[in-house]
């Protein structure tokens, strides 16, 4: 006789429920963050050599400006989500408590003045806070991405990586540069002693020289002892940075190893397809429209400089001298280009992570630490250009040991 299988009379496993995600941006219109970050979520993205279609749906949109070319109205009727008038309504989803399991904070791009640093005053303190007054009043809190800078102002940075630490939630933020590709695909080894380290950059401030600071900051994080924070900054400008160069301040090998990570020199590079060792001659000064230096000087000794050299090139490499390797160790952070700036979606699988997991890839101390950088160096360069010492950004914290950027 045949034995009978057993009868399992446990019921069949029930897929796990989909998440819920709200939007909370500035502007949403083509090629704004909020639409090639957004669209991510409602479309799906490309992904270690397949289509990733997260389980996490778009519920509801907060939109602070509306141009003649937005496009929320479009998407929410498109995907079945609703825009609302306000943000408490939109983690509420119109209803009287918290009703969404995430929120994403996309201020970037929109009509917004600038204060006398020349920094675009984003809301995106003034979105957090009304987040976090929600989590307040309805007693929980769910994870938060904050895209780019947590704000322009230190003090409100800190406050925001403050009210997280309190509440409990996770809270993930930042440029998509440390995680987009890179040329070759290399890190710093964990712990190795970093001697000086040179990052070149392009484009406007304070946009541009974020990404270009939180970039080389994911990289130096990773050096023996870990995050011990900054002690003085400075920010130089024209002829000035050319003279630092001379007396020794930032090293032109630094530059050379950097440069020769970029596939988009321009000088005679551009004009008969020569190539040409900017780092070594006059040329680069010829050729740079108002270059920048931005000293970093941390608290346990490693000094860094970033140099935004607009004119000489159009991406972002990174040379670090490493105790114990004869020659810099440099990169490239690849930005695929318009309009499907693949680098989001690496951005945004981050996201999803947290959302799905409840943890953050890496500390959002690193964005707050960045923004402070950045800060003080403006207030440097409206003060005659003067080193300022930073006993506030004294900020300690540990990178995670595996590799965070895309490696396919």
């Amino acid at each position: 006789m045949r034995s009978r299988k057993p009868i399992d009379d446990a019921p069949p496993s029930q897929p796990a429920p989909r998440k819920r995600l709200a939007i909370v941006t500035t502007i949403w219109k083509f090629l704004s963050h909020a639409q090639h970050m957004g669209d991510r979520f409602l479309v799906g993205y490309p992904l270690d050599g397949a289509w990733k279609k997260p389980a996490i749906d778009v519920v509801s949109l907060y939109v602070d400006q509306k141009p003649a070319d937005d496009q929320s109205a479009e998407r929410a009727a498109s995907f079945g989500f609703k825009v609302y008038p306000t943000i408490a309504e939109t983690l509420r989803c119109g209803g009287d408590k918290l009703a969404v399991d995430a929120v994403l904070i996309i201020g970037e791009h929109g009509e917004y003045p600038r204060n006398e640093k020349g920094q675009i005053l984003y809301p995106r303190f003034e979105f957090f806070q009304q987040a976090v007054q929600v989590f307040e009043a309805d007693g929980r809190s769910v994870p938060v991405f904050n895209d780019k800078h947590l704000s322009y102002s230190y003090p409100k940075a800190k406050a925001m990586v403050d009210a997280s630490k309190r509440l409990g939630f996770p809270f993930l933020a930042g440029s998509s540069l440390p995680v987009t590709w890179r040329l070759p695909s290399v890190d710093l080894p964990y712990g190795a002693v970093v001697e000086d380290a040179l990052m070149v950059g392009v484009g406007g401030s304070d946009p541009m020289d974020y990404h270009a600071l939180e970039a080389m900051q994911s990289v130096l994080e990773r050096r023996k002892g870990g995050e011990t924070g900054v002690r003085r900054v400075q920010m130089i400008e024209g002829d000035a940075v050319w003279k630092a160069a001379d007396a020794g301040r930032w090293s032109r090998e630094l530059l050379g190893a950097a440069l020769s990570r970029s596939d988009s020199l321009q000088g005679l590079s551009v004009l008969d397809g020569r190539t040409q060792a900017l780092a070594e001659g006059a040329e680069i000064a010829r050729i740079a429209v108002d270059p920048a230096a931005y000293f970093i000087d941390y608290v346990d000794g490693t000094r860094a400089t970033l140099l935004m050299l607009n004119g000489v090139l159009a991406d972002y490499n990174l040379a670090v001298r490493v105790q114990g390797r004869p020659d810099p160790l440099s990169m490239q952070f690849l930005l695929p280009p318009n309009p499907n700036v693949a680098y989001s979606a690496q951005l945004m699988d981050k996201v999803v992570r947290m959302i799905e997991t409840g943890r953050a890839a890496y500390p959002v101390e690193r964005t707050m630490l960045v923004c402070g950088m950045l800060d003080r160096c403006l207030d440097s360069r409206l003060n005659h250009h003067e080193p300022l010492d930073t006993p506030e950004l004294a900020v300690r914290y540990e990178s995670p040991r595996e590799y965070q950027f895309a490696r396919t």
